[in-house]
């Protein structure tokens, strides 16, 4: 059989692979014989949507010489692994790609996934892999949800099917993946609370009773831009923010009035202005129209100030695991300095600061940096210093120019992208004992601890942390030490 991209083949699958794919193998020539390596005999198909015990019927993708793609068009034969979803968007939404994947199997596949990350990738055979922290709740986890204005709205195959005459051109919730100009509007969500729901499904009334105009994604003209939702997992403050491209001070108090009539639950109401064409829920200024504009949470013994923009880990609960976790790789015996990279609002310095002698906090953005002071200043920290601090250039030039003492530990969690080589080099120079690496992105950290081991440092353990369930990503923290 010679078939081409876009047919359907019938699967069997057999392994999980990266991203929440499954693999099949067929037989040599069963596919596409002229592109098969003649030195294996079979053939790799990944197959979007598809689990370990499935038999499916699969659309090809793309065709490759050693390998095809496929998505699941029906599944023939359920996998054991198969769990109902509780979600009636799931599958069309593209916020929980593994709702439908019993949980413990979920964390089954994402430590494999790990381990074969930096010992199949990375080449690293010669240490400890601990095993993976799952997260106390797999619903109502997250303490924020963004959601998306559109004036383009996703029809479900329900809605199209119906035959019912749906309004296509306003739409408040998720954007459906690689579609960048039509929102899926959903009325509930599973993951942060029904508070949530709540807020959104008033937003969506109130702003399409009055005709607000939605920011198009073609042009950026018009006002409705992102609604976001923050709430505190330790107390009970509930922060709505909405992004507009303009201001309005009379819309924005008839919407509070609404609101709060309706969940007096809130604590502080933001509008940020974003003045950009990105199309970002991030404002150029604010203004808060209720409260002060911040929300607070814990994490261990610590409590942090969190505005409209700050970063701020979204898990609150698994946070404080994975900290923890950072802290017991680092063995800190309280006479330590330590230098804390990508420091954000500064929740890992703080967090370890009873343990080590002086913190220096580095960051890149600036309204993290004021963030993260404001944070010391509520837990009376006295022994964290935060500087701002380019991490794609080179922060080596503020230590000589401060004479900051060397560091015995460095900690890195730089974003998804991992770490620039600059930034890599330094550390590299300042040579502390103890590195350890969060990540939230295993593939890039294991391209950056492999620079580093190449520099004089060996990588002691890892242990993977489940911050996101129901999704394919999976935190992961590593210790290395510097040989001797």
């Amino acid at each position: 059989m010679n078939v081409k991209r876009g047919e359907i083949v019938e699967l069997n699958i057999e392994k999980y692979a990266f991203e929440g794919r499954g693999i099949a193998k067929v037989e040599k020539g069963s596919i596409v014989p002229e592109a098969i390596d003649e030195s294996k005999n079979k053939y790799v198909v990944f197959v979007d949507g598809s689990y370990p015990g499935d038999k499916v019927r699969a659309k090809l993708t793309k065709i490759k010489k050693s390998y095809a793609e496929a998505r699941v068009t029906e599944i023939i034969k359920p996998s054991d692994l198969r769990v109902k979803a509780r979600c009636k968007f799931f599958g069309t939404c593209g916020g929980c790609k593994q709702q439908d994947l019993d949980y413990s199997t979920q964390t089954k596949f994402k430590q494999q996934q790990v381990e074969e990350i930096f010992t199949k990738m990375g080449g690293f055979n010669d240490l400890a892999i601990e095993e993976i922290l799952p997260s106390e709740k797999i619903f109502f986890y997250r303490n924020k949800m963004e959601f998306s204005f559109a004036e383009k709205r996703w029809l479900t195959e329900e809605e199209i099917k119906s035959g019912k005459k749906i309004e296509k051109d306003f739409a408040l919730g998720l954007h459906i993946p690689k579609i960048y100009d039509k929102v899926l509007d959903i009325d509930e969500c599973f993951l942060q609370s029904d508070y949530s729901n709540g807020i959104l499904n008033l937003t969506r009334k109130f702003f399409k009773e009055r005709n607000s105009s939605i920011c198009s994604a073609e042009n950026q003209e018009g006002f409705l831009r992102n609604l976001v939702i923050r709430q505190s997992h330790h107390s009970d403050d509930v922060m709505v923010n909405i992004v507009t491209s303009s201001e309005n001070d009379e819309l924005m108090n008839e919407y509070k009035s609404k609101l709060l009539e309706a969940i007096p639950q809130i604590t502080t109401i933001v509008n940020n202005i974003n003045l950009k064409k990105a199309s970002v829920a991030v404002g150029d200024y604010e203004k808060v129209v209720y409260g002060n504009g911040f929300i607070y949470d814990t994490i261990g013994e610590y409590k942090f100030r969190i505005s409209a923009n700050s970063f701020f880990q979204t898990n609150t609960l698994q946070a404080e695991k994975l900290y923890q976790t950072a802290l017991d790789f680092a063995e800190l015996n309280g006479d330590e300095i330590v230098y804390d990279l990508y420091s954000g609002a500064g929740t890992i310095s703080i967090f370890i600061s009873t343990h080590c002698k002086e913190v220096y906090a580095f960051e890149t953005v600036e309204s993290a940096v004021n963030d993260a002071q404001e944070n010391a200043i509520l837990n009376n920290i006295n022994n964290v210093h935060f500087i701002s601090a380019d991490l794609y250039k080179s922060f080596l030039p503020i230590v000589d120019e401060r004479k900051l003492p060397k560091p015995d530990l460095i900690i890195l969690d730089p974003p998804r992208s991992g770490m620039h080589k600059n930034t890599i080099e330094d550390v590299i120079k300042l040579s502390p004992e103890k590195i350890v690496y969060v990540s939230c992105n295993p593939t890039t950290q294991v391209r950056d601890i492999k620079s580093f081991c190449d520099s004089g440092y060996r990588l002691i353990k890892i242990k993977p942390v489940d911050m996101f369930p129901h999704t394919y990503h999976i935190e992961n923290v590593a210790l290395m030490m510097k040989n001797n």
